[in-house]
């Protein structure tokens, strides 16, 4: 009788040791779990309907003709100075994955690039019209410019996610909108390589009238 206490007793202390390892692994793979990278996830796009990732900005391939799905209800937003800004949902802004910081010279900073990719006007002006609609825009077509937000100077797409209608303000500099003159000088500054093409189309991308102060360049003239 007494063995087979004895027994008993061994077979239970290795149980006990078997449950005690069994929840030590558990605890360890919980602690790991909640360490992981949240960054892992897939970040949202930026098509209509979602946001661009935290400083990133949605890349498509650049075919010469509109792209993207149209977006249905969008609001203008106003700047600090009072120049509009496209809605950051329908309009986050969507760049070329033809063009990167390594090949500026044979891309953007060649003469001629944007007539390699600016879509037909038989191709704009359907979707410009659309766009209008979206954004509650009634006033003539003429007097909006449908505006890449980051122009294909700066290597941005003809996405729908890229393109809004721009009320054309006429400048005293002679630019059809005041706009013009801010993506000529981040194309003049990326291409003298002062400031990098990513940071150029995210600045353009997320405030235009403020992308050269944010990029400490000087104001246009």
């Amino acid at each position: 009788m007494g063995v087979r206490r004895a027994g008993r007793g061994r077979s239970g202390l290795l149980a006990g040791f078997a449950v005690a390892l069994l929840v030590l692994v558990v605890v360890v793979a919980v602690i790991q779990l909640s360490r992981s990278p949240r960054g892992v996830q897939a970040p949202p796009t930026g098509v209509p309907g979602g946001t661009p990732a935290s400083g990133a900005l949605q890349a498509t391939p650049v075919t010469g003709r509109v792209t993207g799905r149209v977006p249905t209800d969008c609001h203008e937003r106003r700047a600090r100075d009072g120049q509009p800004l496209p809605d950051p949902v329908c309009t986050p802004g969507v760049v070329s994955t033809a063009v990167t910081q390594d090949n500026l010279s044979a891309t953007i900073c060649r003469s001629g690039y944007t007539k390699t990719v600016r879509p037909p006007a038989s191709d704009t002006g359907a979707y410009k019209r659309k766009v209008m609609g979206a954004y509650h825009d009634s006033g003539p077509p003429g007097d909006y410019e449908f505006d890449h937000l980051v122009s294909l100077e700066l290597g941005g797409s003809n996405d729908v996610g890229n393109l809004w209608p721009e009320r054309n303000d006429h400048p005293p500099d002679g630019a059809i909108n005041s706009k013009d003159p801010v993506e000529n000088a981040l194309h003049r500054a990326v291409c003298a390589h002062q400031v990098s093409l990513a940071a150029a189309q995210t600045a353009i991308a997320t405030d235009w009238t403020m992308a050269l102060a944010t990029l400490g360049l000087p104001p246009v003239r």
